[in-house]
C-alpha cells in the first residue's frame, strides 16, 4: 500500500508531505484547487511521461517520491532483484525529477531506472480510475479488455495476438511467394546450388584467420626457428650470455650494497630484471621446442587457402566472408520455404494459423466463462444506483473472419428493464447511466484486483442524492478490501471517507500555492458543510454535515 507521497516544486506545489492510511480516503476541495496533483503526481512515479509544464514556475525541477510497504508481494520482490534494485526489506521507494529543460530521472529504491521498469513495478502497486473511465466503455477495446483482464486472461490476449501477427506474416510471404512463382523458383535454384558450392568448404567462422597465421609461420619456419635459438645463445646457452653476466653483476652489487644502502634500489631492480629473464628463456625455450619445419603441412595449408580465396574471387568478397555470405544464403532460402519451396510456405502458414487458433479458442472460452458472470455481479451493484430493474449483459458476437483480439467481438450491453432487451451500450445508455455503469464496472472489477491501492478521480460525476450515498459506502465497502483513495465533490462520499484530506489554494505575495491537509471530526463538519452549502455555511448545513457522518 502507499505510505507517503512527497512532492516539492510540482505544479502549484512547493512542498509536500503526506502520510497514507488504509481503508477509504477521500481528497476535497473547491474547484481548481489542486485536487487532482496527486493523481498526476502518481502517474508519473508509475511512469507515465512528463514535461516542463509539471515543474512550478521559478523553480529548477520538480521531485517526487513515494514509499510503498510491498510485504507479500513476492512476485514484485522477485522482479527488484532480477533488476537489482532491491531495498529495505518489504519497503519500496520510488522517486522522479523533472528539470525546467524536460529531462527526467528516475529511481528506484535510490537506484536510477528506466520509465518501462517505473511502469513494470507500478503495475503491482497502483491502479488509477479517471473521471473520464464512463468514455472508455463506448470503445470496443475497452470492453474487451475490462473482461479478459476480469477473467485474468490478459496474458492469454496478448499472446492471441502475437500469434495473429505472426500467422499474418506467414500469410503475406506465402502470397508474395505465389505472386512471384517464376522468380522465386529461379532465385531458390539459384541459392541452393550456391549454398552447395560454398557449404563443401566447410569453413568455419574465423578459419581464414587461422590459416594465415599458421601459413605465415610455416612458411617462415627457418627463420623463426634460427631467430629463436640465436636469441636463446645470446641469453643463456653461450659462452658469455645476458644471465650469468647479469648474476655477476647482481652479486658484486650486493656485496657493495651492505657498505652503502644506497644500492639497495638497484639491487632490487636487477632482481627482477633476472625474474624476467629466466622468463624469457623459458618462452623461447618452449617455443624452440614447437616452432618445426613441416613442408607437407604448408602445402596443405596453401591448398586449402587456394580453395578459400578461388570462391571468395568469384563471388567478389574477402575470403573471412564467405561464412557470412553462406548464412545469409541460407536464411533467403529458408524465407523462400526452403527446398520444398510454395509447398514449405503453405506449411508455414497452416501451421502459424493452428498456433493462432488453439489460443484464441482457450480465450473464447475463458470469456464464454466469464461474460455472464461479470453481467450479473454489475446489473447487482446497478440495481442499487437508481437503475433498479435494468440489467447489464456482455455478448459475445461471432466475428466473420478471425482477427486479432480473437474469434469474437465483445460488446457492452444493458436493458432499461426487466422485459426490455439488452442493446448496445453506446446506443441506449445516458451520460448519467454510463458514468453509474462505469463505477459499477469499476467497484465489480477492482474487487478481484490484484494491487493493493485502488485510486478514483471523480468517477462519481453524473450522480447525486441517495445514488451519491450509495456509492460511498461501495467504495467504503472496497476500502476494507484494498487501500481507496478517491477524488469527490459529493459530500455523501465524501463522509463515507475514513480518512479526509482537504486540498486548498494559499495567495502568496509571489504565487498560489497548494496546500492539503488532514481533517480532524471538526474540520470534516465544517468542509462537507461548504459541499452542502456552497459560500454561505449556517448552523443548519453544519448540522446536516454532522449527519451525514453520523450516518456515514
Amino acid at each position: 500500500m502507499l505510505l507517503t507521497l512527497h512532492l516539492r516544486d510540482f505544479v502549484i506545489v512547493d512542498e509536500l508531505e503526506l502520510t497514507f492510511s488504509n481503508g477509504f480516503t477521500v481528497l476535497t476541495g473547491e474547484t481548481g484547487a489542486g485536487k487532482s496533483i496527486l493523481i498526476d503526481a502518481l502517474s508519473l512515479l508509475l511512469g507515465a511521461r512528463a514535461d516542463t509544464s509539471v515543474v512550478r514556475h521559478g523553480t529548477d525541477k520538480a521531485d517526487l517520491s513515494a514509499q510503498f510497504d510491498i510485504q507479500g508481494h513476492d512476485e514484485l520482490a522477485q522482479i527488484l532483484k532480477d533488476y537489482e534494485l532491491e531495498g529495505d526489506e518489504n519497503s519500496l521507494l520510488l522517486r522522479r525529477t523533472i528539470d525546467a529543460t524536460g529531462r527526467s530521472r528516475a529511481f528506484i529504491n535510490g537506484q536510477p531506472a528506466t520509465l518501462a521498469q517505473l511502469k513494470e513495478v507500478g503495475e503491482f502497486l497502483v491502479d488509477i480510475h479517471g473521471q473520464h473511465a464512463h468514455q472508455s466503455l463506448m470503445r470496443a477495446e475497452s470492453q474487451r479488455g475490462l473482461l479478459d483482464a476480469f477473467a485474468g486472461q490478459t496474458e492469454l490476449a496478448r499472446s492471441v495476438r502475437q500469434a495473429f501477427v505472426a500467422w499474418k506474416k506467414a500469410e503475406e510471404k506465402l502470397n508474395e511467394a505465389s505472386k512471384h512463382a517464376g522468380e522465386y523458383a529461379a532465385e531458390r535454384e539459384r541459392l541452393q546450388w550456391q549454398i552447395e558450392e560454398i557449404a563443401t568448404l566447410n569453413m568455419t567462422a574465423g578459419e581464414w584467420q587461422e590459416l594465415q597465421s599458421e601459413h605465415s609461420r610455416l612458411s617462415h619456419a627457418a627463420s623463426l626457428i634460427e631467430g629463436g635459438q640465436s636469441a636463446l645463445e645470446t641469453l643463456a646457452d653461450g659462452e658469455v650470455n645476458a644471465q650469468s653476466l647479469l648474476a655477476g653483476v647482481q652479486s658484486r652489487l650486493a656485496d657493495l650494497a651492505s657498505l652503502d644502502p644506497g644500492l639497495n634500489e638497484a639491487v632490487e631492480l636487477l632482481a627482477t630484471a633476472d625474474a624476467n629473464l629466466s622468463e624469457a628463456v623459458h618462452a623461447l625455450r618452449h617455443y624452440a621446442d614447437k616452432v618445426e619445419l613441416d613442408p607437407g603441412r604448408l602445402a596443405q595449408v596453401e591448398r586449402r587457402m587456394d580453395d578459400i580465396y578461388r570462391l571468395a574471387r568469384k563471388y567478389r568478397i574477402e575470403p573471412e566472408q564467405l561464412a557470412g555470405k553462406l548464412a545469409g544464403w541460407r536464411a533467403r532460402l529458408a524465407e523462400l520455404g526452403g527446398d520444398e519451396g510454395m509447398e514449405a510456405l503453405a506449411a508455414a502458414v497452416q501451421k502459424a494459423e493452428a498456433a493462432y487458433r488453439k489460443p484464441a479458442a482457450q480465450l473464447s472460452k475463458a470469456r464464454g466463462a466469464t461474460a455472464e458472470k461479470l453481467g450479473k455481479a454489475v446489473s447487482a451493484e446497478m440495481q442499487t444506483m437508481a437503475m433498479a430493474g435494468s440489467r447489464f449483459e456482455i455478448a459475445l458476437i461471432p466475428g466473420e473472419i478471425a482477427a486479432a483480439y480473437g474469434l469474437e467481438q465483445v460488446e457492452f450491453q444493458v436493458a432499461p428493464h426487466a422485459s426490455a432487451p439488452a442493446r448496445s451500450l453506446a446506443k441506449v445508455a445516458s451520460g448519467g447511466e454510463l458514468s453509474r455503469i462505469s463505477l459499477a464496472l469499476q467497484v465489480v472489477t477492482s474487487q478481484v484486483a490484484e494491487v493493493p491501492t485502488l485510486i478514483f478521480d471523480e468517477v462519481d460525476v453524473g450522480i447525486g442524492g441517495r445514488v451519491a450515498e450509495i456509492v460511498g459506502k461501495l467504495l467504503k465497502t472496497l476500502g476494507k478490501r484494498h487501500q481507496v483513495l478517491c477524488i469527490t465533490h459529493l459530500p455523501q462520499v465524501a463522509a463515507s471517507g475514513d480518512q479526509q484530506l482537504q486540498v486548498s489554494k494559499v495567495q502568496t505575495a509571489e504565487t498560489v500555492l497548494s496546500r492539503i491537509a488532514r481533517l480532524d471530526d471538526a474540520g470534516r463538519i465544517e468542509e462537507i458543510a461548504r459541499m452542502l452549502g456552497g459560500v454561505d455555511i449556517t448552523d443548519t448545513t453544519r448540522k446536516h454535515a454532522a449527519e451525514l457522518l453520523g450516518i456515514a
